[in-house]
């Protein structure tokens, strides 16, 4: 009887056998679960003793209307906020910027101002929620913001717990939200690592994210090793800023996509995990455990969603959930079924939510850590995966690091070939995605979407000129001139970004204030 396929591979175009021995998982390297390397986990007994963390990435429109859904996610059982904010935040522009135009509160919450944030996190205390912010080139302004919100409501910086995306070099491989060239966006990461270690101990100051490459295109082996050649150099400029590696390495954290390729997602966060651990251990000669701990957040993908169908991505989501949990994931979003169509409504929220905790306290994979470890097909793929995650980071050194992979474009191209090829498999149905090239129907019953009502711009275009009018003018312009000059000085700059959110100087103008110093990054591609 012959095989559906002549070749059976991963999305790494690893080979896949009939069968799997001992033979195959020689030197898998298994230890034993919060130990190094890792391989196991991060944590001794992983979830028999606390379960990951139950996220939902939410925000749209006004920061009242995603207070209203974060109330609610916490309402159902949400463990910890993840918040999505709209274009002009991520690229510092206000909301009655002309650039601006056209884009307020559509793919997230926009936030122009310290008073936009208290509304946000209104009625939410923030000594009892972990928030996660998918934040880049302004990370550094809604880090201040939050901080400052967490003062007027008499929490202590040392008493918040979060994390800030804060990781600007996959934005110029994958996304385009940057603002600043490299050098200086680096230098502004370090002074986070840096101020964040004294003043926010619990604060996790970046998450190194390969969800955005994996989205663009990349197989599961390139999504490691770029992902981790990011990390590579963050840590390597934080060294040159002059930090102690075991200060700052503990609050770094991760952000991994989960896939459709069940097994290989599973040995993916594996791999990863055990290879940072090496990393940090023999490049960087980190000694504290807990700076050779790769901890990490995953999104299920994006990308596979569709609006065929759109039933069928519960389903997706829900292997995608699954092969995150096995594979020791610490903190989990799982998408909507409507997110090929809009943003989450309501219920597609809920369902999401449903899924993780189904998969929680029904189907007992909680229950055993590292529940497919010593499968001879699992510790094979571990262990392929990370050789070939190895020669891309041993290449990318060769060319002198992540930074000038980037600017050569190579990270890019590679991406972009690994896409193309997919879209030519499923062109050709040599890969088969339910509901579009294959088991179609005539006619699809149409779902709720979210749909933003087009005078929220108009109203936050009116809420930031009223918050620059009542004001201080006087102190909000000499807190923007101390940004200016930290940023020329070299001093540190998140005291002065947090003295300035807190006079009610807007995000556009604390990020102009950078500008006029930093200058803006033109993408050469």
């Amino acid at each position: 009887m012959s095989n559906r396929k002549e070749k059976f591979t991963t999305s790494s175009d690893i080979e896949l056998k009939n069968e799997f021995t001992a033979a195959d998982s020689t030197n898998s390297e298994l230890g034993t679960p919060g130990q190094y390397p890792f391989t196991r986990g991060v944590y001794e007994t992983m979830y028999r003793s606390r379960l990951w963390t139950m996220r939902q990435y939410a925000g749209f429109s006004t920061a009242k209307e995603s207070n209203e859904r974060y109330k609610y996610l916490l309402s159902q059982g949400t463990t910890g906020l993840s918040v999505a904010f709209d274009l002009p935040t991520q690229i510092g522009y206000d909301s009655d910027h002309g650039m601006a135009l056209g884009e307020v509160g559509k793919v997230g919450v926009a936030i122009d101002s310290l008073a936009d944030m208290e509304q946000l996190f209104d009625g939410i205390p923030l000594d009892k929620v972990s928030t996660s912010m998918t934040i880049n080139a302004t990370a550094s302004i809604l880090l201040a913001l939050y901080i400052a919100v967490g003062k007027k409501q008499g929490v202590a910086p040392a008493k918040l717990n979060g994390t800030i995306q804060n990781d600007i070099l996959k934005e110029y491989i994958a996304r385009g939200t940057y603002i600043y060239p490299p050098k200086p966006s680096l230098r502004i990461i370090t002074d986070i690592f840096a101020y964040c270690a004294a003043e926010v101990p619990n604060w996790n100051t970046i998450s190194i994210s390969g969800y955005h490459i994996r989205e663009a295109g990349s197989t599961a082996v390139q999504e490691v090793a770029f992902t981790l050649a990011d990390g590579i150099c963050y840590v390597q400029a934080a060294i040159d800023a002059g930090l102690a590696v075991d200060k700052f390495a503990p609050r770094l954290a991760f952000f991994f996509n989960s896939h459709n390729n069940f097994l290989e997602e599973v040995a993916k966060f594996r791999a990863a995990r055990r290879l940072w651990a090496k990393i940090m251990k023999d490049r960087f000669g980190a000694r504290d455990p807990k700076s050779q701990m790769l901890r990490f957040h995953t999104q299920t993908a994006g990308s596979t969603l569709t609006a065929q169908q759109p039933e069928v991505n519960v389903i997706r989501t829900t292997l995608q959930a699954l092969a995150a949990v096995l594979g020791g994931t610490q903190s989990l979003h799982t998408n909507g079924r409507d997110e090929a169509l809009s943003l989450p409504t309501e219920d597609a929220a809920r369902i999401a939510l449903r899924t993780q905790q189904v998969i929680a306290h029904e189907s007992g994979v909680a229950d055993i850590v590292d529940a497919l470890g010593g499968s001879y097909a699992i510790e094979y793929l571990t262990n392929e995966i990370e050789r070939r995650a190895v020669e891309y980071i041993t290449k990318i050194d060769e060319m002198g690091g992540m930074l000038a992979a980037i600017e050569a474009g190579y990270v890019q191209r590679e991406i972009e070939r690994a896409a193309y090829d997919y879209q030519k498999a499923v062109e050709a149905q040599t890969e088969i995605v339910v509901g579009v090239n294959k088991f179609q129907v005539a006619e699809d019953t149409p779902i709720p979407t979210l749909k933003i009502d087009p005078a929220t711009e108009e109203s936050q275009r009116l809420r930031v000129q009223k918050v620059r009018a009542e004001r201080d003018a006087d102190a909000a312009m000499k807190t923007l001139a101390d940004v200016e000059s930290a940023a020329k000085s070299g001093e540190n700059l998140m005291p002065r970004i947090i003295a300035a959110v807190e006079s009610y100087a807007t995000l556009g103008e604390i990020a102009d204030a950078m500008r006029c110093v930093f200058g803006e990054y033109q993408d050469s591609m």
